[in-house]
């Protein structure tokens, strides 16, 4: 069995496995070792020693089961492409049809395993979810974390099962119609457990991230950097079975070659998808308000197919809390709201005074379906000192609201696990490193990040069990007739929106129309029509009329059904009208 490594400053390298030392040879490629050996050697893991050293783990193991500073093992990977073989031939909804459902595995389900959540299929398909979107799995320290801190990019987190567990979650979830994105991060590796450094010049003194060192995409010896990253979507995408990644914080991505790295990997996941007859998917986190980003090549753009837009988030939050700490304060109400139900960007290129410099530029071609918009995700819930969801800040009526304005809104809409019955379970930031004084510097750091925001509480220490425990979402709310009637609405909503895309496909209708956004900020209404839906909201305290669209428009949801006076919205009502 031929292995290799990349490692180009060393003058020896050594293939430690079965209790054996053998010398690894020159490959053709610079840099680069290798050697036969017999595959009975890998049985009990292996590692690799630089000139003498002690052994570490493979920069690309497939699998540590002992975790990041154990021994690496091989797997099958023809396995894992026999299981997509013998399934059904599947097709995922294309994004002007997507609606993303994000999921952290360890706190999905009570075992946080890919079983467990392979068992909630059926509540995903009855909720309206073509999309599931996992938070990172590249292996990183501890038994619990949110995998932002990875350190073996190849190896899936042991906690949550076996690779072939891994590929047959994906291969369930298509049984079932569900697509599957899988976020990844390639701006930063974590510290703990980060051997890669001694292989090569896998990161650079030139650039830094908010995280650690930024990795090598543009200086000496920086394209065995990029075929690393690369290869490692790759393997994503064609072992395991999922449909598409989510490419995590790309304004922290550093590369001013000719030719960007996103642009590279774009046409690698085209040339593949190609080669397996799929569709594959590369979508970006930016805070950049960049239009670019999905831009295709040929227009000088990096060919991605879209984007998260953080400015819907900001605007609807900022508008319903009132918070107007850090970010917030750039964010003033119903005037932006519109903004972001009409552009997705409420920033294109005027001031921004939380960042003391103009921001962002006019989406001039970008489709509705290249921008993901939320209310509420990973970051924007665990990043609060206190971890709390909207349904810890807001009523019921302005939950609906909220929805409404999110999954009706012309792009592409994200839901965070447990939004769609309002659970009150927190999500917290979580650690387990194993070095006590990372994980004491990273509880301290957590303090140091909200200066700019005036949350109460004292950050829970992201090392402690119970900070993980609390996190893990309570299914038993569903049975609760305040939760049940919010999974309702949010299902009706889905629902609509599914039917309205389905009118607009048959008619012929395209993704870059943009709705027709009215508002009264004084009066406190706004409503917007797209695609035959109406959507009218009184965010005041008092019932009034709300001046619609001229057209036949038919009532068919209502937040307060209670209410008997189709002419009136209720107060903090939303009603949905078909066309």
């Amino acid at each position: 069995m031929r292995v290799d490594v990349w490692a180009p400053a060393a003058k020896s390298v050594e293939l430690v496995a079965g209790g054996r030392r053998i010398a690894m040879q020159p490959g053709v490629e610079p840099g680069r070792w290798q050697v036969d050996a017999d595959p009975a050697v890998f049985s009990e893991g292996y590692r690799y020693s630089l000139d003498g050293k002690d052994p570490v783990p493979d920069p690309g193991s497939r699998w540590q089961p002992d975790g990041v500073h154990g021994a690496s093992h091989r797997i099958d990977t023809a396995e894992l492409r026999a299981l997509q073989a013998a399934a059904k031939v599947f097709a995922a909804k294309p994004l002007s049809e997507a609606v993303i459902y994000e999921l952290h595995v360890g706190t999905f389900t009570p075992e946080g395993t890919y079983r467990a959540a392979q068992a909630k299929l059926p509540h995903l398909l009855q909720l309206g979810i073509t999309h599931v979107e996992l938070m990172p799995l590249a292996t990183f320290p501890g038994r619990r974390g949110w995998g932002y801190d990875g350190v073996d990019l190849y190896a899936p987190f042991p906690a949550y099962g076996t690779p072939r567990q891994l590929a047959e979650f994906v291969q369930a979830c298509h049984a079932a119609g569900i697509a599957v994105l899988l976020d990844v991060v390639y701006n930063h590796v974590g510290p703990d457990g980060n051997y890669l450094s001694q292989y090569g010049p896998y990161f650079t003194e030139q650039y830094h991230t908010g995280w650690g060192a930024a990795l090598n995409y543009d200086g000496a010896q920086s394209d065995p950097v990029r075929h690393f990253i690369i290869d490692n979507a790759l393997m994503w995408l064609r072992d395991y079975g999922f449909d598409g990644l989510r490419l995590d914080a790309v304004h922290a991505i550093y590369s001013f070659g000719a030719v960007h790295v996103l642009e590279e990997l774009a046409g690698a996941v085209r040339q593949l998808g190609a080669q397996l007859g799929r569709t594959l998917l590369l979508i970006a986190e930016s805070d950049l308000n960049d239009p670019r980003l999905v831009r295709s090549i040929a227009q000088g753009g990096y060919g991605l197919d879209a984007h998260w837009a953080d400015d819907f988030h900001h605007a609807v939050h900022r508008l319903f809390t009132g918070e107007t700490d850090g970010y917030y304060g750039d964010f003033h109400g119903l005037a932006d709201v519109a903004a972001a139900l009409r552009d997705g960007y409420v920033y294109q290129g005027q001031y921004s005074a939380h960042r003391g410099r103009r921001h962002g530029r006019p989406p001039t071609g970008v489709g509705a379906e290249q921008l993901v918009v939320c209310s509420q995700n990973h970051d924007q819930i665990g990043n609060r000192a206190q971890g709390e969801r909207l349904s810890m800040l807001l009523g019921v009526p302005q939950l609906k609201a909220v929805a409404a304005m999110t999954l009706l809104s012309p792009f592409v809409p994200l839901l965070f696990q447990g939004e769609e019955w309002g659970a009150r379970t927190p999500f917290l930031y979580f650690t387990d490193h194993q070095d006590a004084e990372l994980g004491r510097l990273v509880a301290e750091g957590r303090s140091r990040e909200f200066s700019s925001f005036r949350w109460a509480g004292a950050v829970p220490n992201p090392q402690e069990l119970g900070t993980f425990e609390r996190s893990k979402l309570d299914w038993s709310e569903l049975a609760a007739p305040a939760h049940a009637e919010l999974f309702e609405w949010y299902r009706q909503l889905l629902r609509l929106r599914r039917d309205a895309a389905r009118g607009a496909s048959a008619h012929g209708t395209g993704t870059q129309d943009k709705p027709l956004v009215t508002y009264d900020a004084d009066a406190a209404w706004l409503c917007f029509s797209h695609r035959g839906l109406l959507a009218v909201f009184n965010l005041s305290d008092r019932p009034q009329p709300v001046p619609r669209p001229a057209g036949p428009w038919r009532l068919v949801l209502r937040s307060d059904p209670r209410w008997a006076d189709a002419a009136l919205v209720p107060a903090h009502g939303t009603d949905v009208y078909c066309g």
